[in-house]
Protein backbone atom coordinates (compact mmCIF):
# COMPACT_ATOMS: atom_id res chain seq x y z
CA UNK A 1 0.00 0.00 0.00
CA UNK A 2 1.54 3.68 -0.72
CA UNK A 3 0.74 7.64 -0.41
CA UNK A 4 1.74 7.81 -3.63
CA UNK A 5 0.83 11.82 -3.94
CA UNK A 6 1.38 12.03 -7.56
CA UNK A 7 1.33 14.53 -9.78
CA UNK A 8 -0.14 15.25 -13.04
CA UNK A 9 3.07 14.35 -14.95
CA UNK A 10 3.78 10.85 -12.78
CA UNK A 11 0.49 9.10 -13.55
CA UNK A 12 -0.45 7.07 -16.26
CA UNK A 13 3.19 5.88 -17.38
CA UNK A 14 3.27 2.28 -16.48
CA UNK A 15 2.02 -0.14 -18.77
CA UNK A 16 1.45 -4.31 -18.16
CA UNK A 17 4.49 -5.21 -18.40
CA UNK A 18 6.22 -2.40 -16.03
CA UNK A 19 3.42 -3.20 -13.22
CA UNK A 20 3.76 -7.33 -13.68
CA UNK A 21 7.53 -6.67 -12.86
CA UNK A 22 6.99 -4.43 -9.76
CA UNK A 23 4.46 -7.30 -8.89
CA UNK A 24 7.09 -10.20 -9.43
CA UNK A 25 9.28 -8.52 -7.90
CA UNK A 26 7.40 -8.16 -5.08
CA UNK A 27 6.84 -12.45 -4.53
CA UNK A 28 10.64 -12.38 -4.65
CA UNK A 29 10.30 -16.18 -6.54
CA UNK A 30 13.96 -17.48 -5.49
CA UNK A 31 12.85 -16.97 -2.06
CA UNK A 32 10.06 -19.47 -2.45
CA UNK A 33 11.54 -21.56 -4.87
CA UNK A 34 14.54 -21.90 -2.67
CA UNK A 35 13.33 -21.80 0.91
CA UNK A 36 9.75 -22.15 1.49
CA UNK A 37 9.30 -25.33 -1.22
CA UNK A 38 12.01 -27.27 0.23
CA UNK A 39 10.33 -26.69 3.88
CA UNK A 40 6.90 -27.79 2.62
CA UNK A 41 8.27 -31.37 1.48
CA UNK A 42 11.15 -31.85 4.74
CA UNK A 43 9.00 -30.56 7.48
CA UNK A 44 5.45 -30.82 6.12
CA UNK A 45 6.04 -34.28 4.56
CA UNK A 46 3.79 -33.85 1.85
CA UNK A 47 4.17 -34.56 -1.92
CA UNK A 48 1.11 -32.35 -2.75
CA UNK A 49 3.36 -28.80 -3.03
CA UNK A 50 3.38 -28.55 -6.96
CA UNK A 51 -0.82 -29.03 -7.11
CA UNK A 52 -0.76 -26.46 -3.96
CA UNK A 53 0.46 -23.52 -5.39
CA UNK A 54 -1.38 -23.67 -8.62
CA UNK A 55 -4.51 -24.43 -6.98
CA UNK A 56 -4.45 -21.60 -4.74
CA UNK A 57 -3.28 -19.47 -7.81
CA UNK A 58 -6.50 -20.41 -9.63
CA UNK A 59 -8.42 -19.13 -6.56
CA UNK A 60 -6.63 -15.99 -6.03
CA UNK A 61 -6.76 -15.30 -9.70
CA UNK A 62 -10.80 -15.84 -9.07
CA UNK A 63 -10.77 -13.26 -6.15
CA UNK A 64 -8.42 -10.66 -8.05
CA UNK A 65 -11.48 -10.46 -10.32
CA UNK A 66 -13.79 -8.85 -7.81
CA UNK A 67 -10.88 -7.19 -5.71
CA UNK A 68 -10.13 -5.33 -9.24
CA UNK A 69 -13.54 -4.17 -9.71
CA UNK A 70 -13.70 -2.78 -6.18
CA UNK A 71 -10.40 -1.24 -6.34
CA UNK A 72 -11.84 1.00 -8.79
CA UNK A 73 -14.18 2.58 -6.90
CA UNK A 74 -11.87 2.48 -3.29
CA UNK A 75 -9.61 5.25 -2.81
CA UNK A 76 -7.10 3.77 -0.15
CA UNK A 77 -7.27 0.71 -2.53
CA UNK A 78 -3.31 -0.80 -1.93
CA UNK A 79 -4.40 -2.11 1.66
CA UNK A 80 -6.95 -5.18 2.38
CA UNK A 81 -7.95 -3.17 5.20
CA UNK A 82 -9.53 -0.26 3.07
CA UNK A 83 -12.03 -2.70 1.42
CA UNK A 84 -13.02 -4.28 4.66
CA UNK A 85 -13.45 -0.49 6.22
CA UNK A 86 -15.72 0.44 2.92
CA UNK A 87 -17.58 -3.15 2.08
CA UNK A 88 -17.55 -4.41 5.93
CA UNK A 89 -17.68 -1.78 8.64
CA UNK A 90 -15.08 0.68 9.67
CA UNK A 91 -14.66 -1.39 12.91
CA UNK A 92 -13.77 -4.26 10.78
CA UNK A 93 -11.32 -2.48 8.78
CA UNK A 94 -9.89 -1.66 12.08
CA UNK A 95 -9.32 -5.38 12.99
CA UNK A 96 -8.22 -5.75 10.10
CA UNK A 97 -5.70 -3.60 10.12
CA UNK A 98 -4.24 -5.49 12.92
CA UNK A 99 -4.61 -8.50 11.61
CA UNK A 100 -2.43 -7.31 8.46
CA UNK A 101 0.40 -5.34 10.99
CA UNK A 102 0.97 -9.06 13.04
CA UNK A 103 0.56 -11.24 9.51
CA UNK A 104 2.99 -8.68 7.76
CA UNK A 105 5.43 -8.63 11.07
CA UNK A 106 5.62 -12.72 11.36
CA UNK A 107 6.67 -12.82 7.56
CA UNK A 108 9.14 -10.12 7.53
CA UNK A 109 10.73 -11.26 11.36
CA UNK A 110 10.83 -15.31 10.60
CA UNK A 111 12.80 -14.31 7.01
CA UNK A 112 15.72 -13.04 8.88
CA UNK A 113 16.35 -16.89 9.87
CA UNK A 114 16.12 -17.76 6.21
CA UNK A 115 18.68 -14.79 5.53
CA UNK A 116 21.08 -15.92 8.48
CA UNK A 117 21.46 -19.25 7.26
CA UNK A 118 21.66 -18.68 3.52
CA UNK A 119 24.29 -15.33 3.84
CA UNK A 120 26.46 -18.11 6.48
CA UNK A 121 26.06 -20.94 3.20
CA UNK A 122 26.75 -17.86 0.95
CA UNK A 123 29.86 -16.25 2.80
CA UNK A 124 31.44 -19.95 3.32
CA UNK A 125 32.03 -19.90 -0.51
CA UNK A 126 34.45 -17.21 -0.07
CA UNK A 127 36.10 -18.84 3.30
CA UNK A 128 34.06 -16.38 5.43
CA UNK A 129 32.42 -18.24 8.55
CA UNK A 130 30.06 -16.42 11.04
CA UNK A 131 26.87 -17.93 12.44
CA UNK A 132 23.69 -16.60 10.97
CA UNK A 133 22.51 -14.66 14.15
CA UNK A 134 25.59 -12.66 12.96
CA UNK A 135 24.62 -12.14 9.25
CA UNK A 136 20.73 -11.85 10.43
CA UNK A 137 22.03 -8.92 12.63
CA UNK A 138 24.32 -7.81 9.94
CA UNK A 139 20.75 -7.57 7.75
CA UNK A 140 18.49 -6.10 10.15
CA UNK A 141 21.25 -3.02 10.40
CA UNK A 142 21.18 -2.38 6.97
CA UNK A 143 17.69 -3.00 6.54
CA UNK A 144 16.79 -0.44 9.42
CA UNK A 145 19.18 2.10 8.13
CA UNK A 146 17.72 1.74 4.51
CA UNK A 147 14.29 1.76 5.65
CA UNK A 148 14.84 5.48 7.03
CA UNK A 149 16.01 6.35 3.51
CA UNK A 150 13.46 7.16 0.15
CA UNK A 151 14.68 4.23 -2.15
CA UNK A 152 12.52 4.47 -5.54
CA UNK A 153 13.78 0.94 -8.05
CA UNK A 154 12.68 1.42 -11.05
CA UNK A 155 11.30 -0.60 -13.60
CA UNK A 156 14.28 -1.25 -15.41
CA UNK A 157 16.29 -2.52 -12.07
CA UNK A 158 13.67 -4.48 -11.01
CA UNK A 159 13.73 -6.20 -14.46
CA UNK A 160 17.50 -7.04 -14.13
CA UNK A 161 16.97 -8.47 -10.41
CA UNK A 162 13.82 -10.34 -11.51
CA UNK A 163 14.76 -11.98 -15.16
CA UNK A 164 18.40 -13.15 -12.53
CA UNK A 165 16.18 -14.91 -9.98
CA UNK A 166 13.91 -16.20 -12.60
CA UNK A 167 17.07 -17.51 -14.85
CA UNK A 168 18.36 -18.83 -12.21
CA UNK A 169 15.19 -20.83 -10.85
CA UNK A 170 14.54 -22.41 -14.85
CA UNK A 171 18.08 -23.30 -15.38
CA UNK A 172 17.98 -25.39 -12.24
CA UNK A 173 14.61 -26.29 -12.92
CA UNK A 174 15.58 -27.37 -16.62
CA UNK A 175 18.76 -29.31 -15.13
CA UNK A 176 16.81 -31.24 -12.26
CA UNK A 177 14.55 -32.78 -14.92
CA UNK A 178 17.07 -33.47 -17.63
CA UNK A 179 18.54 -35.66 -14.63
CA UNK A 180 15.53 -37.83 -13.83
CA UNK A 181 16.32 -40.38 -10.64
CA UNK A 182 15.45 -43.85 -12.40
CA UNK A 183 16.13 -42.38 -15.69
CA UNK A 184 12.75 -41.31 -16.58
CA UNK A 185 10.81 -38.10 -15.78
CA UNK A 186 7.76 -39.12 -12.92
CA UNK A 187 4.44 -36.64 -12.66
CA UNK A 188 3.65 -38.75 -9.26
CA UNK A 189 3.85 -35.34 -7.13
CA UNK A 190 1.09 -33.61 -9.97
CA UNK A 191 -1.56 -35.78 -8.38
CA UNK A 192 -4.55 -33.59 -7.29
CA UNK A 193 -5.16 -36.10 -4.93
CA UNK A 194 -1.95 -35.45 -2.93
CA UNK A 195 -3.64 -32.48 -0.99
CA UNK A 196 -7.02 -34.66 0.19
CA UNK A 197 -5.41 -35.09 3.31
CA UNK A 198 -4.88 -33.45 6.75
CA UNK A 199 -1.29 -32.30 5.36
CA UNK A 200 -1.93 -31.67 2.24
CA UNK A 201 -4.90 -28.87 3.05
CA UNK A 202 -2.55 -27.60 5.19
CA UNK A 203 0.11 -26.79 2.44
CA UNK A 204 -2.74 -24.43 0.79
CA UNK A 205 -1.04 -21.97 3.60
CA UNK A 206 2.12 -22.02 2.54
CA UNK A 207 1.11 -21.43 -1.53
CA UNK A 208 -0.87 -18.46 0.10
CA UNK A 209 2.32 -16.92 2.32
CA UNK A 210 4.60 -18.22 -1.07
CA UNK A 211 2.32 -15.64 -3.15
CA UNK A 212 2.15 -12.64 -1.00
CA UNK A 213 2.89 -9.43 -3.44
CA UNK A 214 0.47 -11.13 -5.99
CA UNK A 215 -2.11 -7.71 -5.39
CA UNK A 216 0.80 -5.12 -5.66
CA UNK A 217 -0.39 -3.97 -8.84
CA UNK A 218 -3.23 -2.39 -7.00
CA UNK A 219 -0.96 0.01 -5.45
CA UNK A 220 0.28 1.14 -8.60
CA UNK A 221 -3.18 1.84 -10.56
CA UNK A 222 -2.91 5.69 -10.46
CA UNK A 223 0.14 5.59 -12.49
CA UNK A 224 -1.45 2.96 -14.93
CA UNK A 225 -2.22 3.80 -18.34
CA UNK A 226 -5.06 1.98 -18.66
CA UNK A 227 -5.85 1.10 -14.85
CA UNK A 228 -9.08 -0.84 -16.24
CA UNK A 229 -7.03 -3.10 -17.84
CA UNK A 230 -3.63 -2.64 -17.20
CA UNK A 231 -3.80 -3.76 -13.11
CA UNK A 232 -5.94 -7.20 -13.92
CA UNK A 233 -3.75 -8.13 -17.00
CA UNK A 234 -0.45 -7.75 -14.45
CA UNK A 235 -2.24 -9.74 -11.40
CA UNK A 236 -2.99 -12.14 -13.82
CA UNK A 237 0.47 -12.65 -15.46
CA UNK A 238 1.57 -12.77 -11.99
CA UNK A 239 -0.35 -15.31 -10.97
CA UNK A 240 0.24 -17.42 -14.25
CA UNK A 241 4.36 -17.08 -13.71
CA UNK A 242 4.08 -18.18 -9.83
CA UNK A 243 1.62 -21.07 -10.28
CA UNK A 244 3.96 -22.40 -12.91
CA UNK A 245 7.31 -21.21 -11.10
CA UNK A 246 6.45 -22.57 -7.94
CA UNK A 247 4.73 -25.85 -8.95
CA UNK A 248 7.06 -26.41 -11.69
CA UNK A 249 10.26 -25.70 -9.36
CA UNK A 250 8.48 -28.76 -6.67
CA UNK A 251 8.11 -30.69 -9.58
CA UNK A 252 11.54 -30.49 -10.90
CA UNK A 253 12.82 -31.60 -7.32
CA UNK A 254 11.17 -34.82 -7.07
CA UNK A 255 12.22 -35.55 -9.97
CA UNK A 256 15.89 -35.37 -9.66
CA UNK A 257 15.42 -36.79 -6.24
CA UNK A 258 12.36 -39.27 -7.02
CA UNK A 259 8.74 -38.88 -6.03
CA UNK A 260 9.53 -41.92 -3.26
CA UNK A 261 12.48 -39.96 -1.69
CA UNK A 262 12.08 -36.84 -1.81
CA UNK A 263 10.43 -35.62 1.35
CA UNK A 264 13.71 -37.91 3.08
CA UNK A 265 16.19 -35.84 1.02
CA UNK A 266 14.67 -32.75 1.87
CA UNK A 267 14.34 -33.28 5.46
CA UNK A 268 18.37 -33.83 5.10
CA UNK A 269 18.66 -30.74 3.40
CA UNK A 270 16.20 -28.01 4.61
CA UNK A 271 18.43 -25.20 4.13
CA UNK A 272 19.40 -25.75 0.63
CA UNK A 273 17.70 -28.40 -1.19
CA UNK A 274 17.17 -26.16 -4.00
CA UNK A 275 20.99 -25.93 -4.91
CA UNK A 276 22.29 -29.51 -3.22
CA UNK A 277 19.53 -31.59 -6.08
CA UNK A 278 21.01 -29.74 -9.14
CA UNK A 279 24.95 -29.56 -7.80
CA UNK A 280 26.32 -33.01 -9.09
CA UNK A 281 24.97 -31.94 -12.94
CA UNK A 282 26.28 -28.07 -12.62
CA UNK A 283 29.53 -26.54 -13.05
CA UNK A 284 30.24 -25.12 -9.21
CA UNK A 285 30.22 -21.28 -10.22
CA UNK A 286 26.60 -21.89 -11.30
CA UNK A 287 25.70 -23.34 -8.13
CA UNK A 288 27.89 -20.61 -5.98
CA UNK A 289 25.83 -17.77 -7.65
CA UNK A 290 22.64 -19.40 -7.08
CA UNK A 291 23.33 -19.40 -3.05
CA UNK A 292 24.39 -15.86 -3.15
CA UNK A 293 21.54 -15.16 -5.30
CA UNK A 294 19.42 -16.76 -2.98
CA UNK A 295 20.48 -14.52 0.45
CA UNK A 296 20.72 -11.46 -1.69
CA UNK A 297 16.35 -12.47 -2.75
CA UNK A 298 16.07 -12.93 1.01
CA UNK A 299 17.18 -9.08 1.74
CA UNK A 300 14.88 -7.86 -0.94
CA UNK A 301 11.84 -9.84 0.48
CA UNK A 302 13.33 -8.42 4.05
CA UNK A 303 13.32 -4.63 2.69
CA UNK A 304 10.01 -5.15 1.34
CA UNK A 305 8.04 -6.66 4.16
CA UNK A 306 9.65 -3.85 6.36
CA UNK A 307 8.46 -1.03 4.01
CA UNK A 308 4.75 -2.94 3.71
CA UNK A 309 4.58 -2.91 7.48
CA UNK A 310 5.79 0.67 8.07
CA UNK A 311 3.73 1.54 5.14
CA UNK A 312 0.66 0.13 7.07
CA UNK A 313 1.63 1.58 10.55
CA UNK A 314 2.18 5.43 8.99
CA UNK A 315 -1.53 4.86 6.97
CA UNK A 316 -3.09 3.51 10.08
CA UNK A 317 -1.79 6.13 12.48
CA UNK A 318 -2.19 9.30 9.98
CA UNK A 319 -6.39 8.19 9.92
CA UNK A 320 -5.90 8.30 13.99
CA UNK A 321 -6.49 4.74 14.92
CA UNK A 322 -2.77 4.46 15.98
CA UNK A 323 -0.86 6.70 18.49
CA UNK A 324 0.15 9.65 15.80
CA UNK A 325 3.80 9.43 16.63
CA UNK A 326 3.78 6.50 14.35
CA UNK A 327 2.37 8.75 11.44
CA UNK A 328 5.62 11.12 12.08
CA UNK A 329 8.27 11.04 8.40
CA UNK A 330 10.57 12.83 7.08
CA UNK A 331 10.87 13.75 3.29
CA UNK A 332 7.99 11.06 2.94
CA UNK A 333 9.81 8.25 4.71
CA UNK A 334 7.61 6.77 7.43
CA UNK A 335 10.55 7.10 10.26
CA UNK A 336 8.79 6.25 13.42
CA UNK A 337 6.82 2.75 11.73
CA UNK A 338 9.86 2.17 9.83
CA UNK A 339 11.88 2.55 13.88
CA UNK A 340 9.53 0.46 15.69
CA UNK A 341 9.20 -2.09 13.35
CA UNK A 342 12.83 -2.48 13.37
CA UNK A 343 12.82 -2.46 16.95
CA UNK A 344 10.19 -5.05 17.06
CA UNK A 345 12.72 -7.72 15.04
CA UNK A 346 15.81 -6.85 16.70
CA UNK A 347 14.16 -7.84 20.12
CA UNK A 348 12.57 -10.78 18.17
CA UNK A 349 16.30 -11.86 17.05
CA UNK A 350 17.59 -11.47 20.41
CA UNK A 351 15.41 -13.62 21.87
CA UNK A 352 15.92 -16.00 19.43
CA UNK A 353 19.47 -16.30 19.28
CA UNK A 354 19.16 -16.12 23.36
CA UNK A 355 17.05 -19.55 23.35
CA UNK A 356 19.23 -20.96 20.64
CA UNK A 357 16.32 -21.83 18.62
CA UNK A 358 17.13 -23.03 15.33
CA UNK A 359 16.78 -20.10 12.81
CA UNK A 360 14.94 -22.37 9.57
CA UNK A 361 12.15 -24.47 11.38
CA UNK A 362 11.18 -22.29 14.44
CA UNK A 363 11.84 -18.59 13.38
CA UNK A 364 11.61 -18.71 9.21
CA UNK A 365 9.37 -21.49 8.67
CA UNK A 366 7.01 -20.71 12.32
CA UNK A 367 7.19 -17.52 10.98
CA UNK A 368 6.38 -17.25 7.60
CA UNK A 369 3.43 -19.74 7.41
CA UNK A 370 1.81 -18.23 10.71
CA UNK A 371 2.39 -14.77 8.64
CA UNK A 372 0.62 -16.28 5.65
CA UNK A 373 -2.29 -17.64 7.53
CA UNK A 374 -3.00 -13.92 8.90
CA UNK A 375 -2.78 -13.33 5.07
CA UNK A 376 -5.15 -15.62 3.99
CA UNK A 377 -7.47 -14.14 6.94
CA UNK A 378 -7.17 -10.73 5.19
CA UNK A 379 -8.10 -12.45 1.71
CA UNK A 380 -10.98 -13.84 3.22
CA UNK A 381 -12.13 -10.76 4.93
CA UNK A 382 -11.61 -8.60 1.87
CA UNK A 383 -13.06 -10.96 -0.04
CA UNK A 384 -16.61 -11.17 1.98
CA UNK A 385 -15.93 -7.45 1.86
CA UNK A 386 -15.92 -7.23 -2.33
CA UNK A 387 -19.36 -9.34 -2.09
CA UNK A 388 -21.17 -6.92 -0.14
CA UNK A 389 -19.67 -3.72 -1.71
CA UNK A 390 -21.85 -4.96 -4.78
CA UNK A 391 -24.76 -5.79 -2.83
CA UNK A 392 -25.43 -2.31 -1.57
CA UNK A 393 -24.44 -0.75 -5.26
CA UNK A 394 -23.89 -2.68 -8.42
CA UNK A 395 -21.83 0.56 -9.67
CA UNK A 396 -21.81 -0.68 -13.30
CA UNK A 397 -19.92 -3.33 -13.10
CA UNK A 398 -20.98 -6.91 -15.00
CA UNK A 399 -22.63 -10.02 -12.68
CA UNK A 400 -19.07 -11.70 -13.46
CA UNK A 401 -17.38 -9.21 -11.71
CA UNK A 402 -19.57 -7.74 -9.13
CA UNK A 403 -20.93 -11.18 -7.86
CA UNK A 404 -20.18 -14.45 -9.29
CA UNK A 405 -16.44 -13.90 -9.10
CA UNK A 406 -16.84 -12.65 -5.65
CA UNK A 407 -18.73 -15.67 -3.95
CA UNK A 408 -16.78 -18.13 -5.59
CA UNK A 409 -13.23 -16.97 -3.83
CA UNK A 410 -15.59 -16.17 -0.81
CA UNK A 411 -17.11 -19.68 -0.52
CA UNK A 412 -12.76 -21.17 -1.43
CA UNK A 413 -11.19 -18.62 0.81
CA UNK A 414 -13.78 -19.43 3.52
CA UNK A 415 -13.07 -23.02 2.99
CA UNK A 416 -9.20 -22.81 2.78
CA UNK A 417 -8.99 -20.82 5.67
CA UNK A 418 -11.49 -22.83 8.16
CA UNK A 419 -9.07 -25.91 6.89
CA UNK A 420 -5.90 -24.39 7.09
CA UNK A 421 -6.95 -23.55 10.69
CA UNK A 422 -8.04 -26.82 11.49
CA UNK A 423 -5.06 -28.52 10.42
CA UNK A 424 -2.47 -26.03 11.36
CA UNK A 425 -0.83 -28.64 13.16
CA UNK A 426 -0.16 -31.00 10.49
CA UNK A 427 1.53 -28.06 8.64
CA UNK A 428 3.65 -27.41 11.61
CA UNK A 429 4.55 -31.61 12.10
CA UNK A 430 3.95 -30.51 15.65
CA UNK A 431 1.30 -31.54 18.36
CA UNK A 432 2.34 -28.84 20.92
CA UNK A 433 -0.92 -27.17 20.97
CA UNK A 434 0.73 -24.11 22.69
CA UNK A 435 2.92 -23.86 18.99
CA UNK A 436 -0.48 -25.05 17.35
CA UNK A 437 -2.98 -22.63 18.58
CA UNK A 438 -0.84 -19.15 19.03
CA UNK A 439 -1.11 -18.35 15.71
CA UNK A 440 -4.84 -18.50 14.99
CA UNK A 441 -5.89 -17.34 18.10
CA UNK A 442 -3.24 -14.47 18.35
CA UNK A 443 -4.97 -13.09 14.57
CA UNK A 444 -8.49 -13.95 16.18
CA UNK A 445 -7.79 -11.44 19.43
CA UNK A 446 -6.24 -8.58 17.61
CA UNK A 447 -9.10 -8.73 14.92
CA UNK A 448 -11.38 -8.36 17.96
CA UNK A 449 -9.35 -6.29 20.14
CA UNK A 450 -9.06 -3.72 15.92
CA UNK A 451 -13.39 -4.23 16.20
CA UNK A 452 -13.52 -2.97 19.80
CA UNK A 453 -10.95 -0.30 19.39
CA UNK A 454 -13.45 0.64 16.08
CA UNK A 455 -16.24 0.94 18.02
CA UNK A 456 -14.50 3.09 20.89
CA UNK A 457 -13.62 5.29 18.00
CA UNK A 458 -16.99 5.95 16.80
CA UNK A 459 -18.29 6.74 20.26
CA UNK A 460 -15.17 9.30 21.32
CA UNK A 461 -13.47 10.50 18.14
CA UNK A 462 -16.09 10.23 15.38
CA UNK A 463 -13.48 12.23 13.17
CA UNK A 464 -10.93 9.18 13.45
CA UNK A 465 -13.96 6.94 12.90
CA UNK A 466 -15.04 8.89 9.51
CA UNK A 467 -10.93 8.59 8.31
CA UNK A 468 -10.40 4.79 8.63
CA UNK A 469 -9.98 3.19 5.70
CA UNK A 470 -9.34 6.64 3.47
CA UNK A 471 -5.80 6.42 4.09
CA UNK A 472 -6.09 10.17 5.01
CA UNK A 473 -5.98 12.34 7.95
CA UNK A 474 -9.16 12.86 10.54
CA UNK A 475 -9.39 16.45 9.43
CA UNK A 476 -9.24 15.91 5.36
CA UNK A 477 -11.41 12.76 5.37
CA UNK A 478 -14.09 14.36 7.21
CA UNK A 479 -14.27 17.81 4.70
CA UNK A 480 -13.74 15.27 1.64
CA UNK A 481 -16.62 12.87 2.91
CA UNK A 482 -19.21 15.01 5.00
CA UNK A 483 -21.46 12.24 5.41
CA UNK A 484 -18.78 9.42 6.14
CA UNK A 485 -20.06 8.70 9.35
CA UNK A 486 -23.56 7.47 8.12
CA UNK A 487 -22.83 5.48 5.35
CA UNK A 488 -21.54 1.89 6.29
CA UNK A 489 -19.97 2.75 9.70
CA UNK A 490 -22.18 0.72 12.17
Amino acid sequence: MSDSGLTEQTTRKLGTWSVFVIAVSAMTPLTVVAGALPLGYGEVKEKGIPVAYVLVAAVLAIFTVGLVAMARHVPNRGAFYAYAATGLTRPAGVGTAFIALLAYNAMQIGLYGAFGVAAHNAAAIFGLKMSWIVWALLGWAVIALLGLRQIDFNARILTVLVCAEVLIVLTLDLVMVAHPAGGSVAFDTLNPGLIASAGGVSLLVGAVAGMVGFEAPLVYAPEARDPRRTVARAIFMTLGVAAILYGGSAWAMSVVAGPEHIIDVAAQYLNDLFFVLPDPFLPAVITDLARVFFATSLFAAMLAFHHTVARYALTVAREGVLPPALARTRDQVPVAASLAQSGLALVVLLLFAALVLNPTTDLFFFGTVSGGLGVLALMTIASFAVVRFFRRDPHGETRWRRSVAPWIATVFLTLMLLLSVAFFGDLLDSDNPLKVWSPPLAFLIVYLLGVWWGRRLRRDRPAVFAAIGTGLPPEVAVESEPDAENDHSK
